[in-house]
């Protein structure tokens, strides 16, 4: 799908609509870039713009490691990162990194709910891989069949063990592996991150009819799987998209664009296993956090009440505990 640009590719600027909507923001990232900072003072300047943001939950995205001590601890430091950045408690909760295939998984799982200091309520295991070499593999490296191997299944039950979530970053031809995953371990809390990928570049790039048939198949088999929700976003990021449009869309143009693949994700999981996610700043390259949560807005328009609190705040703040 191709978007206008506006003119110039100046950024889009609008008003927020329906300002009194809470919102909890299940999903962005906070790093210390020195070209392209993006922290605390970055992300409030994003919710200020007239949605009601009440809290965030940060994912992880390789901030703030340790730079010694053990290997398997060093991810940990990401946890103290945040905790540090945000003194206020913005940030609900926090979605680290912990490699599940290790051997003392359950110490790392350990060290993270110490240092997040009642914060901490999940991990993030990419496994985002494709085998053409024009798809970026997930910032993990991971390696093909990442979530059958016995040793990342035994890491998943711990978690499951603990009570923690397990956050989801696959593109769309993966997820037959996350839905075998599923239904393997019913206990553990597992969340779809950015609507499952559905690529358009590589190979994929000029057959969107096919990927979303092939998407809607495999999302409709994951939706069967009581223990799964999905995070409704990446919208703004280029490999899901076949053109970058640099913050040149308003709202309507993206809910068009999107709106129906959101409603149809929504049909299949129903709004107590759907969240509406800014992804930011990986979704700043295409456009503002305002016109981001707007375009969501105007994609659940004739949503009820109930269903748009669901939607915008109470899955998520049920799905991680805050």
């Amino acid at each position: 799908m191709a978007f206008a640009h506006g003119p110039d590719d100046t950024i889009t600027v609008e008003d927020a609509l329906d300002p009194d909507l809470v919102i909890c923001d299940p999903h962005h990232h906070l790093w210390t870039t020195p070209s392209n900072p993006y922290m605390l003072e970055h992300l409030e300047a994003d919710i200020h713009g007239g949605h009601r943001v009440e809290h965030t939950v940060y994912v992880e995205c390789l901030s703030g490691y340790r730079d010694d001590g053990l290997e398997a601890l060093r991810p940990v430091g990401e946890t103290e990162f945040v905790v540090a950045a945000d003194p206020g408690g913005l940030i609900a909760g926090i979605v680290g990194y912990a490699d599940l295939r290790a051997d003392a998984v359950e110490d790392v799982l350990d060290a993270h709910r110490e240092a997040g200091l009642g914060r901490f309520r999940g991990i993030r295991h990419a496994s985002a891989w494709d085998p053409s070499p024009q798809v970026r593999n997930g910032h993990m490296n991971p390696p093909p069949g990442l979530l059958s191997q016995p040793a990342f299944r035994s890491g998943l039950a711990a978690l499951g063990r603990t009570g923690l979530s397990f956050d989801a970053w696959l593109y769309h031809p993966q997820i037959p592996e996350l839905t075998d995953l599923a239904r393997a371990h019913p206990e553990v809390v597992i969340v779809l991150d950015h609507l499952g990928a559905p690529l358009a570049i590589g190979p994929y790039q000029g057959h969107r009819a096919e990927v979303l048939r092939a998407w809607r198949h495999t999302l409709r088999e994951l939706a069967t799987c009581p223990n799964v929700a999905v995070k409704l976003g990446g919208i703004g990021m280029p490999l899901m998209n076949d053109e970058r449009y640099d913050g040149g869309v308003g709202s309507e143009q993206l809910a068009v664009a999107w709106g129906e693949e959101i409603r149809w994700c929504i049909e299949q999981f129903g709004v107590d296993r759907c969240m509406f996610e800014s992804n930011f700043p990986v979704d700043k390259v295409s456009c503002t956090y305002t016109v981001l949560w707007n375009t969501f807005k105007r994609v659940t328009e004739d949503a009820s009440s109930s269903e748009k609190a669901a939607l915008f705040h109470d899955t998520a703040v049920r799905v991680y505990r805050l």
